[in-house]
This record gives structure tokens, sequence and C-alpha cells, in this order.
């Protein structure tokens, strides 16, 4: 059953307004130092690439600061498995469905699930989340971090407002109820963990398509709505990576819709598996791309990545892996975006 988009707004503004003081309460005052951590759910519903890549991060953090423990995850879609595939720590994803309305039954046995077991410490990894709040809530857990925004800590972090560390600064100041203090810690890195096998393979792609020895730069061309850049607008860049970098392959990763805005004039190479494309990128010096879910995936196989920006909030979604930058492009030039390049190749 196809919902439409009126419907959809709909249900998200009747679902911001029944959560709106949920989690409020939690100051954590009431915590007891000392306690064992041993079982904990970190809640992020939605399907999203991107969101489900910038989660790796505090899946870290919970693994870095409570070895010990299992983590369950509690998501929507399909692709969550996929990503953190290699992460030791996961215990159990619970799904649900990508499209509610489609998979009632479904939907309905993943909320339910929530309540099958007790944990120790409920995450909501998304404060802006009407249903991460609402299933923070729901869950059984000794103690639960809603994540609310707090002057306090966004005076003191210059990156708080990051869509990745946001939800990391929120447990750590929760966690020193506890008698743990880790604000020192450098904030993790994005990160799928390829392994080695996935890398190599990934080479092997990308000698396969360019058959030469140079290094290469990867532009990923497509983004949704109005994140997307023109056919003008990569074009004239794509020629002026051509001129500034002729020492460099210039390789094009391309979009399940299997387009190109660049119309196909650099070697390109195609694929629908996550993992796949991210061993692909890891073997590039550098990635490029409008802000979208394989930006992130660039981030996350620690690929320096350049994230073009024009209407999304360059604060919250930024790469911020060693090497990579973001550029606003209603503020920079095609030729500064180029001097930056030149900079980190």
């Amino acid at each position: 059953m196809k919902v439409s988009k009126k419907v959809n707004a709909a249900r998200r503004s009747l679902m911001r307004g029944l959560t709106k003081n949920v989690g409020k309460s939690q100051a954590g005052a009431f915590v007891q130092k000392n306690i064992t951590i041993k079982k904990i759910l970190i809640s992020r519903p939605n399907h999203r690439l991107g969101n489900l890549l910038l989660l790796s991060p505090l899946v870290q953090e919970v693994s870095e600061t409570f070895p010990n423990a299992k983590i369950d995850l509690f998501v929507k879609g399909g692709i969550t498995p996929i990503i953190y595939k290699n992460y030791r720590n996961i215990d159990r994803i619970i799904q649900l469905p990508k499209k509610p309305f489609s998979s009632l039954l479904q939907y309905v046995k993943g909320w339910a699930t929530l309540k099958s077991r007790k944990y120790d410490l409920v995450i909501n990894a998304s404060y802006g989340s009407s249903s991460g709040k609402l299933s923070t809530s729901t869950a059984r857990g000794e103690y639960k971090v809603f994540g609310e925004t707090t002057a306090e800590l966004q005076s003191k972090f210059s990156d708080y407002r990051h869509a990745a560390k946001n939800s990391i600064y929120s447990l750590r100041n929760f966690l020193t109820n506890l008698g743990i203090n880790r604000f020192t810690a450098k904030i993790p890195d994005l990160d799928i963990k390829l392994d080695q096998k996935e890398i190599e393979e990934g080479k092997r792609k990308l000698q396969d398509l360019v058959k030469n020895d140079k290094k290469s730069i990867c532009l990923f061309t497509n983004a949704t709505g109005a994140k997307c850049y023109s056919e003008e607008w990569w074009n004239a860049f794509y020629e002026k990576l051509k001129n500034a970098f002729p020492n460099y392959n210039i390789v094009e990763l391309l979009p399940v819709e299997n387009i190109s805005k660049i119309n196909f004039r650099a070697p390109s190479f195609y694929s629908k598996d996550i993992r796949e494309m991210g061993g692909f990128i890891t073997n590039c010096e550098v990635f490029i791309a409008a802000d979208n879910g394989v930006m992130h995936l660039a981030s996350a196989v620690n690929t320096p990545t350049v994230g073009l920006f024009m209407v999304t909030e360059e604060e919250v979604y930024k790469p911020y892996n060693k090497g990579s930058f973001s550029v606003n492009t209603n503020e920079r030039s095609t030729d500064e975006i180029i001097g930056f390049l030149k900079e980190i190749l």
C-alpha cells in the first residue's frame, strides 16, 4: 500500500506532538555509581543509509565504554545488519519495516519486541526523532538516556550539533553520574569495519576499471531533492578536476538509479552492495559528493571526503574523518574547492 506524502507528514506531526515531552524528566540525578552495564539498547528507528552510518560512532563509543556488554539496535529497514556485520558487541538487531503501512503486523511485532528484554541502559540516538524518544520510553531499562539538548554542552563543545556526535556528548554527560568521565576521549569516526578481503576486492575492481597505477579521485554526482547539483555544475567541476590533477584517475561511483550528472564521461563503477561500494571507495585517494548517504559511506571507510553543501546544515552532517572537509558552495567557488583538494592531495 502506497502512502502519500501528506499522510506521512501528518503521521510525523502527530508523533512529534505525542512525544514532545517524552524524556525531558530524565536528568540522571537518581543514578548510582559502580553499577554493572551488561545489556544495552540503542534506538535509531530510521531506514536511511546516512543516518544508520552516523549511528556507528555511538555504537563504538558504547563498545569502548562497556567492552563486555551486549548491544541491541532498534532500527528501521533492512540494511543495518549489512553495515554492522563486523561489530562483535552487537547481539540483536530489531528491524521495523521500511514501510510500516505495508507491513503492519511486522511493524507491531517490532515494537512489541522492545518489551521482551530488560536492559541496563537504553539510549536514544537522535533526540529529534519522535519514534526514537517513544521507543526509549517504551523499552524496559534501568537507566535511559534521551539525549535532550542542553545549553551547557552546546556552549562547551563546538561540534555538539553534529548528528554523529550529539548523542555521544549526551551519553558522556549522563555517565558522569556513574563515575565514568570520557569527555577527554576522541569522538569515534564513522566506521563500517571493512575486512581485508573486502578492501582487496575493492582494490581489484578499481584496478580493473582504470588499468593503470595512478591514484584515483572518486566522484558521486547524485543526491536527493534540493541537495542534488545540476549537470552543468558537475560537468564544469569535472573539467577543472581533469586540468588540475592530470596525474590522477577520475572515476565515478554510480547511484542505484545508474545515472551520471557528467553523462558517463569518466570510468564508472556500479554496485548495489554497500560493502562492495565501500571497498571500492576505500582504495581511492579522495571522494567528492553532495551531502548524502554515500558521502557518509566514504567517511565510514576512512577515505578523505569532500562534502558539498548548499541546502542542508554543514555543521550537522559534514564529514569529519582525517583529511575530510566540507564546502558551502553558496559561499565557495569550484576554484576554491580545487585549491582545498591540492592541499590534501
